[in-house]
């Protein structure tokens, strides 16, 4: 099976050619910027308003995602072992809900889904490659025209919807990509600034987080002496292999670990928090965390494997918690109590739509996604779905072709479905996750109404044919 690792290792990424363009890049938008702030200065705004001088100028929006995480593993969800300072405190500070799901446990249709407030199969992108070519190697396929043309084609997809970089432009935001991105070049995305320009996992984004956090301090920098809100992207390939942790981190693991890639993940998690500690400290300092909304999820699940160090079933790839789990982080101080909701369960898609009310900026029709700092609406909804498709695409045409599993959360409960034609040995599993976390005990037999019930509500949000 193809699986979600760099062709090259991260360390043999060469990143000169980079610097040379972010260079040409930093050069451009400064000029820009600057003649953006001799404009506004000569209208009379302030640093807190608008070119226009007639309203406050927009939150910035720092949004965080982590590559590979389990949901429970931070100190903040009681991990016995894990020491995460930073995220603990920013869950303190914001409201933190604790069973929060993304709709596909693979990174690029979870990212996309994302940026766009849509399902995988609403928006087109559902794999991470392309359909590869019977008997061709898939080394050779990451070399080919199949694979090079197949993402362009992909990348397309986030070009015919609206995209929360693209409506944020409205309101005046410039946005800055950093870290994992599939769709080819940032601005794909709508993104007006970023680092990725086209491989696989995102090129040059990559350094980000493992390597610097410069192109993000730069950007801050820039677009607030230009009075100009922003929003960052800072999704950078961690925990996410290859697990290659400093020894400030991994020595501690190691001692108390029996499996050396058990502990190596661990103290990836560790030093994934140390950088948002460190963004988030450049941040403070300069007093931009003021007037910042911040988010936190991550892009799917992960169980290392104690022997490979790969993910192990039930993880990544998989419709279960291990998977498609994760807590979600919305904060602002001073305008968002910090809470904890251990009850209801939130999707990824409620992202886009909560930023865009904050900002006031209108919310496209058709959303699945619902405004999380709306209790009522929290509390009132059925259930959250999601969907697992094969990590090669079957036909970009039609998404269904590669579907594996549909699954929906009600309240306590969790349905699970496979989809025939790609899964064929696959049952209707049904768990009772508020008391069955790690999702152990198969109800499905014993509870065939309510079977039915779910099933027939999975249905009605969407039932695919082959």
């Amino acid at each position: 099976m193809a699986n979600d690792i760099p062709r090259r290792p991260l360390h043999a990424i060469d990143f000169r050619d980079w610097n040379r363009r972010w260079l040409k890049d930093a050069l451009i938008l400064l000029g820009a910027l600057f003649l953006l702030r001799v404009e506004t200065q000569a209208a009379g705004s302030g640093p807190g308003t608008t070119p226009t001088g007639h309203e406050p100028r927009p939150p910035n929006i720092l949004l965080i995602v982590s590559d590979d995480q389990a949901w429970t593993d931070y100190g903040f969800m009681g991990h016995p072992v894990l020491r995460t300072p930073n995220l603990d405190r920013l869950a303190s500070r914001s409201l933190c809900f604790t069973r929060g799901y993304v709709p596909s446990s693979l990174c690029c249709p979870s990212l996309a889904s994302l940026i766009t407030g849509r399902f995988p199969h609403q928006q087109g992108v559902v794999c991470n490659d392309p359909p590869r070519p019977t008997g061709m190697p898939q080394a050779e396929f990451y070399r080919s025209e199949a694979f090079r043309s197949g993402r362009a084609r992909l990348s397309s997809f986030l070009e015919q919807v609206p995209t929360l970089p693209r409506l944020l432009q409205d309101r005046g935001y410039l946005s800055f990509q950093s870290g994992k991105w599939w769709q080819n070049d940032f601005t794909k995305g709508g993104f007006t600034h970023g680092m990725t320009r086209g491989d696989r996992h995102g090129d040059a984004g990559l350094e980000i987080g493992r390597r610097t956090l410069k192109p993000i301090e730069d950007f801050v920098t820039a677009a607030e002496q230009a009075g100009r809100p922003w929003l960052v992207w800072y999704a950078p390939m961690l925990p996410h292999d290859p697990h290659t942790p400093p020894d400030r981190f991994l020595d501690r693991h190691r001692a108390t670990n029996p499996s050396l890639p058990v502990a190596r993940y661990h103290a990836m998690v560790e030093w994934f928090d140390e950088t948002c500690g460190q963004l988030l400290g450049f941040l403070e300092q300069r007093g931009s965390d003021r007037h910042m909304i911040v988010v936190y999820l991550a892009d799917n699940g992960w169980i290392t494997d104690p022997q490979t160090g790969r993910y192990a079933a039930r993880s990544k790839q998989s419709p279960y918690d291990g998977g498609v789990r994760t807590p979600i982080l919305v904060g602002w101080p001073g305008h968002i109590e910090p809470r904890r909701d251990d009850v209801h369960p939130v999707s990824s898609l409620d992202v886009l739509p909560t930023l865009l009310r904050m900002v006031g900026t209108p919310v496209p029709a058709g959303l699945p996604g619902q405004d999380l700092l709306d209790r009522r609406a929290v509390r009132r909804r059925q259930a959250v779905f999601g969907e697992c498709f094969t990590h090669d695409a079957v036909d970009l045409d039609r998404p269904e072709s590669g579907l594996r599993w549909r699954w929906i959360v009600d309240g306590s409960w969790k349905l699970i479905v496979p989809a025939p034609w790609n899964e064929p040995g696959g049952r209707v599993e049904l768990y009772r996750v508020s008391t069955d976390p790690l999702e152990l005990e198969d109800l499905a037999d014993r509870e065939p109404r309510r079977v039915r019930r779910l099933r027939e509500t999975l249905e009605g949000w969407w039932n695919p044919t082959p």
